[in-house]
């Protein structure tokens, strides 16, 4: 498996710390509003590497954090008039309300910063001890240039990123890059005590904190979106390794930005759709399959016309897996020779989607193999006229695992109690019909229709489905 590490702006072969296992960190979000789209994009990204390192074997540790305080929650709050507590466990709840819709599985471990004071307040100490750090009217600032390597994320040398990004210059700063691990308190802000007195952690510096805790010095992964690669994950690099004196991560992974009109979605400029309008919209499985019909470091332009290719897309998946369904239960009993030949090929379509994820995560030629498996087996199915259940059972086993990967067609499926009562209607409707009863079979078809299911006679028998909305 090769991987675009952004530290080395290449592919490289990934090679674990420890064999067998993944330790992996992803940048979760600030809590004081809902979820953008702009924001969905890592999260189901990087659930879906995190899936497919399991389905090659790794014992995956998947950690990702909550911010849960910050000045924009601070300022959330004094606008709702409530705690900065209760703005952040509102908005956590509302993360996992549109995360576990979009089909994210939980982390290993969701930690917060405000759950992780202690841990934080030592890095910091330690900082200092190493003259990495300095104390500073109350707040505690880390020494930039006093980390040789600033800057080597972002491949930029500190002369330039200080000359390019916007500082604020104050008088308790040594140096404009110097950054804050410490902020003093001010009032009705929320603080913990210090050996620098009340007040709460920097950004930063709660993300180094964390993923030392749970995943030790040196991990496998860290990715996020590309946005965060300066400043956050360059100061984490610094802190991290300027604590710890080992190289802090292995493997860099930045998806691209989620464009409106060509300019980057974001909260600060306006230009943004939350996840849960967007899916009050298309719904949240066609946003999941938005985000992975593109390789993640590609830019991705988001509007209604490719959402709406998702949802074609999605709806060509569910019909192929329903028909396989439908086969395995009422398809024929023998094994043609032409049917072992097409189950001798599966391994193959296997192959090349592990090809596909292997080279860099690409999940868009992952689905296309996907869909080659869709097309080729309709064109089979459509010659024989009558597709035996052993053929329909390895296709729907090799379909259902191909697409569980990437976290496809997860919504639930029709509830059972319309199954039940559908299914019923048609052997009422059959009967009827064998009894050449033809007005009660009228009255069970209208029936049927007013419920939004379509029926399909076919040579193995009546199929129905719910109609597309």
């Amino acid at each position: 498996m090769k991987l675009y590490n952004t530290m080395t702006m290449k592919k490289e072969e990934f090679v674990p710390v420890t064999a067998g296992e993944v330790r992996m960190y992803a940048c979760g979000p600030t809590v004081y509003n809902y979820i953008h789209v702009g924001n969905a994009r890592p999260i189901i990204m990087f659930d879906v590497l995190r899936r497919y390192f399991e389905y090659r074997g790794y014992d995956v540790t998947f950690v990702q954090n909550f911010t849960d305080v910050d000045d924009k929650i601070i300022n959330r709050a004094n606008e709702e008039g409530i705690s900065s507590r209760e703005v952040a466990e509102k908005y956590i709840r509302e993360y996992y309300v549109d995360a576990h819709a979009l089909g994210v599985r939980d982390a290993t471990i969701h930690p917060r910063a405000t759950e992780n004071i202690p841990e934080i307040i030592g890095i910091i100490k330690t900082l200092i001890d190493k003259g990495y750090a300095y104390a500073s009217g109350g707040d505690v600032y880390y020494r930039t240039e006093r980390f040789g390597d600033y800057g080597k994320l972002s491949h930029q040398p500190l002369e330039e990123l200080q000359a390019g990004a916007r500082i604020d210059v104050s008088e308790v700063k040594e140096s404009p890059m110097d950054f804050a691990l410490w902020k003093s308190a001010k009032p009705g802000e929320p603080s913990w005590d210090s050996p620098w007195g009340a007040g709460r952690p920097g950004w930063h510096i709660e993300c180094s904190a964390m993923s030392n805790k749970y995943l030790g010095k040196t991990i496998d992964i860290h990715c996020g979106g590309q946005d965060l690669t300066f400043p956050h994950h360059e100061n984490e690099i610094a802190q991290s390794e300027g604590a710890n004196g080992v190289q802090f991560v292995r493997y860099w992974l930045h998806n691209g930005f989620i464009s409106i009109d060509n300019k980057k979605m974001s909260k600060s400029l306006g230009n943004f759709f939350t996840v849960r309008d967007a899916a009050a919209a298309y719904g949240y499985e066609n946003i999941r399959m938005f985000m992975l019909m593109s390789h993640y470091r590609s830019p991705l332009n988001y509007s209604g016309e490719i959402l709406l290719q998702a949802k074609g897309a999605l709806e060509r998946l569910t019909t192929f897996r329903d028909n396989l369904k439908f086969l395995r239960e009422n398809g024929g009993d023998g094994l043609k020779d032409t049917e072992k030949d097409f189950i001798a090929t599966l391994p193959a379509y296997r192959d090349r989607y592990i090809a596909a994820l292997d080279d860099d995560f690409n999940t868009a030629d992952a689905i296309a193999v996907i869909f080659e498996l869709v097309r080729d087996l309709n064109v089979m199915t459509a010659a024989d006229k009558d597709p035996s259940k052993a053929l329909a059972d390895a296709a729907f086993k090799l379909f259902e695992e191909l697409s569980g990967v990437l976290g496809l067609l997860y919504g639930e499926e029709e509830d059972q109690s319309l199954a039940v009562e559908v299914e019923a209607l048609i052997a009422a409707r059959q009967a009827a019909r064998k009894e050449k009863n033809w007005a009660e079979a009228d009255r069970i078809r209208d029936r049927i229709k007013e419920m939004g299911i379509i029926l399909e006679d076919t040579p193995q028998g009546v199929k129905w489905s719910l109609a597309k909305k």
